[in-house]
Order: C-alpha cells, then sequence, then structure tokens
C-alpha cells in the first residue's frame, strides 16, 4: 500500500508538470466518491504577495468495502501547496521512501506548503483557507491522501491570484499566471493581422483577379475569418479571465471558432492536396473517404480539448482525454498527408505521357514545396512548441503562445500566396518556349522520397 500511494504521488506530480494545463481561473470541481491518492487542481504561476484560496463543501468520505482500513483518518488527507523549485526536493523524497520501502505522502512532505487537512473543516463538512505567497514560483494545488482506497466525496473551488495595487479589476486582483499576463495584447494583435489578411484576401478574390477566383479561394477565405474570429475570443476569454476570474462564455465562442477553423484548415490542406479547384474539378473516391475521416476526428478532437480546458487535470479522466486529444490530431496530421503525396505521384506519371513538361514541372516543384511545408508546420506546432514549452520558464509561458502564431501565420502566407488567383496562373499557363528545358529538367529529376 506504501508502495502504491508514494509512487502514484510522485507520478501526479511529475504529470502535472510535464503536461500543458488550462490557464487558471476561478473552478469549482465536484470530487465524487474518488479513492486516488493524489489529486490535481490547478497550478498558478505567483508574484510575491500573491494569494492562494481553496474552499471546500460537502466534505464526506468512506472506507469501501474489502479495505484494510478499519477507519479514515481525516487527519491523513489534505490539501498542499508544491511549488516548482522544490519539487525535485519532493521527487528525492519518494525515491528515498520507495526504495527503502517506507511510504511518502505529499501531505507529510517537509517540502510541501500546507493548506488544511480534513480534521480541520467545521462538522457540517465545510472549510476554506487563504494563504499569500512569499515567494514568486510556480504552484501546484492538490490534495493528498495518505491512506490507501479511502473515497472522498467534495465540492472543491479554487481561486488563485495576484495582488496588483491599482490595478482594474475585482479589487487589484490578476488571475491570469504571470506567463499568460501578455496573452490578451498578443491575441489582438494576431486577430487584427488576420482580419487584414483577410481582407487583402477578398480584394485579391473579389476585385483584382476576379475572373482567375476559384472556389477554393472562397474556401480559404473562410478560413481566414474563422481564425481571425477565433483569436479575437481568445483576447477576450483572457482579458476577462485576468480581470474576473471567469470567461462569462467566452471560451465557448472560443471553442466553436476554434472548431470551425480546425475544421477549414485540414479541409484546405486536403484540397489543396488533392488539386481541387486547380488540377481538377472534381475530387476522386478515395478524397472524399479523407474528407469524411477528417472532419469526424476534428469533432471528436474539439471535444477532447473543451473537456480537458474546462476540467483541468483534476478531472478523473484528463489523462484519457489528453491521450485522445493527441491521438486524433496524429491521425489527422498523416491523413493530410496521402492526398498530397497521390497528387505528386501523379504529377510524375502525367509528365511522362502528355507532353506538358514544363506545367508537369511547376505543379510538380509547387506540390513537393507544399508538402514539405506542410510537414514542417505540423511537426514544429504538434512537437518542437511542446518540446520547448517544456523546458521554458513559468514566467515566459506567452513566448510559446508567440511561436505558434508567428508559425501559422508564415504558414498561411505561404500557402496563401503560392495558391493565389492570377493571371498567369502556374497551374494553368506554360510559354511555348519552356517545354524543351522542362522536358530536359523532368528527365534529371528522380522519385520524390516520401
Amino acid at each position: 500500500m506504501a508502495a502504491s500511494v508514494s509512487l502514484a504521488a510522485a507520478c501526479a506530480v511529475a504529470l502535472l508538470l510535464a503536461l500543458p494545463v488550462a490557464r487558471a481561473e476561478i473552478k469549482t470541481t465536484p470530487i465524487v466518491a474518488d479513492a486516488r491518492p493524489v489529486i490535481l487542481f490547478e497550478e498558478f504561476g505567483f508574484k510575491a504577495g500573491g494569494v492562494a484560496a481553496v474552499s471546500v463543501r460537502g466534505v464526506s468520505w468512506r472506507v469501501p468495502e474489502g479495505s484494510q482500513l478499519q477507519a479514515a483518518d481525516p487527519r491523513l488527507m489534505g490539501f498542499v501547496l508544491i511549488s516548482n523549485s522544490n519539487f525535485f526536493e519532493i521527487n528525492n523524497e519518494s525515491d528515498y521512501a520507495e526504495a527503502t520501502g517506507g511510504a511518502f505522502c505529499p501531505l507529510t512532505s517537509k517540502y510541501a506548503l500546507p493548506l488544511f487537512r480534513l480534521n480541520d473543516i467545521a462538522p457540517d463538512g465545510n472549510g476554506k483557507v487563504s494563504v499569500t505567497i512569499d515567494a514568486a514560483d510556480q504552484y501546484t494545488v492538490l490534495f493528498s491522501s495518505c491512506q490507501d482506497g479511502v473515497e472522498v466525496t467534495m465540492d472543491v473551488r479554487t481561486e488563485m491570484y495576484n495582488v496588483v495595487p491599482g490595478a482594474a479589476g475585482a479589487g487589484g486582483r490578476e488571475y491570469l499566471t504571470v506567463g499568460l499576463l501578455p496573452l490578451p495584447g498578443i491575441f489582438a494583435a494576431a486577430s487584427a493581422v488576420y482580419a487584414a489578411f483577410l481582407l487583402a484576401w477578398a480584394w485579391a478574390c473579389c476585385c483584382a483577379h476576379r475572373a482567375t477566383a476559384e472556389r477554393i479561394h472562397a474556401v480559404m477565405g473562410a478560413l481566414l475569418l474563422f481564425k481571425a474570429l477565433k483569436l479575437a475570443c481568445a483576447a477576450e476569454d483572457s482579458w476577462y479571465v485576468s480581470r474576473t476570474g471567469t470567461p462569462h462564455g467566452w471560451d465557448v465562442a472560443f471553442y466553436v471558432f476554434g472548431f470551425l477553423k480546425g475544421v477549414l484548415l485540414f479541409t484546405v490542406i486536403v484540397l489543396i492536396g488533392t488539386g481541387w479547384s486547380f488540377l481538377k474539378p472534381y475530387l476522386q473516391e478515395r478524397e472524399k473517404k479523407v474528407l469524411m475521416i477528417i472532419i469526424p476526428l476534428q469533432v471528436v478532437e474539439n471535444i477532447a480539448s473543451a473537456v480537458i480546458g474546462e476540467t483541468g487535470p483534476a478531472g478523473r479522466d484528463w489523462l484519457a482525454w489528453n491521450q485522445i486529444f493527441l491521438l486524433v490530431d496524429v491521425i489527422c496530421c498523416c491523413a493530410v498527408f496521402f492526398p498530397i503525396i497521390w497528387s505528386i505521384r501523379n504529377l510524375r506519371e502525367a509528365s511522362k505521357t502528355d507532353g506538358k513538361a514544363a506545367r508537369n514541372l511547376q505543379k510538380l516543384t509547387l506540390f513537393k514545396k507544399f508538402y514539405l511545408v506542410v510537414v514542417g508546420y505540423l511537426y514544429f506546432t504538434r512537437i518542437a512548441v511542446s518540446a520547448f514549452a517544456a523546458v521554458l520558464s513559468y514566467r515566459y509561458q506567452w513566448v510559446v503562445t508567440v511561436a505558434m502564431e508567428a508559425a501559422s501565420l508564415a504558414f498561411y502566407v505561404f500557402v496563401f500566396y503560392n495558391f493565389k488567383p492570377v493571371e498567369r496562373n502556374p497551374y494553368l499557363y506554360v510559354g511555348d518556349e519552356e517545354e524543351e528545358a522542362a522536358g530536359g529538367q523532368l528527365e534529371l529529376e528522380g522519385t520524390f522520397e516520401i
């Protein structure tokens, strides 16, 4: 029993520090008949003088049938704060306890800041504590039970904020963690950039090159619209949370526009990858199947994203939803490569038979670039950014958002520039003088390795 509690506690704390968690705000989390030895709630980057408040209602516990315990001891269950700077000391305590056959419990660690234990709450099952943080750091609130198998039921309300003298909001309170304070401005600026991008795209499609605009260009314009709206809602959401601790419904709009943007992003990549509206006015059956797979997966992915963002790590299924989100995202990223690969192979075969060497060479070169850019974009936003966030100080979490939005903007600019409506579209126009040189180039080209 001791070993299992020790291992679960160490793994739970390590998990919270390793995985990205939604920004902190005022939250009420129901815990029902939960026997986990460690329940993670929120993490927050504090300035000196910040406040962490935890309150509970309707606290009860019971020992399930078949347990080795005769009765639960409320002195061995309670809430603590753990700072990032003390995590390694706590991890060493856990390792030492496991190696010596002893028991480790975060509640009893000398490196944890105690909040209260369940024996301290009132007879009606309600309790509350508020502590002022002396040293600036990132802290994690967790519930720890040193008794294996005891089921606890309660409603837990967490409220963490920094005190800013003279600041607007609820008595000078700042509910965004230190590392996310620049987010409202970052999201607002990014939304304005995409709004300007959308206006420029609309002018190019509707005015400058209306005669050569294709249906795919309208879909690409819709993508820009939902991207700008998502960022605008993210700006409002983070601004409201910073001042009030709650999003006031802006998170719902954020998830809705985020879902529409995600569906359209993968749809645009697939449609461009198949050459729809450029190379041919139709989709083959296998290409339709790719879209029919991606769109439902995007629904599942966005449901998982909403659950992760709203429930936080205290939910029993939080880790499972994280795994579902990552799995679905990987499947979507892999699926979009197939249409691009099919188009590259079809163009290579066509170059050997239809005699239009220059046109096929331009198409083939552009699709190769498109494939490499899609691979680079998905790799950077899914893997590289996550690795970067894992080693970044909590004070600079906003840098991850800047990196993500910069990469996204660069990707959008590349795609929209190379597939914009133009009079002499490289898909459609080729001068006769280019044929002979292009034919020789195609002969020299080796197979494009995927």
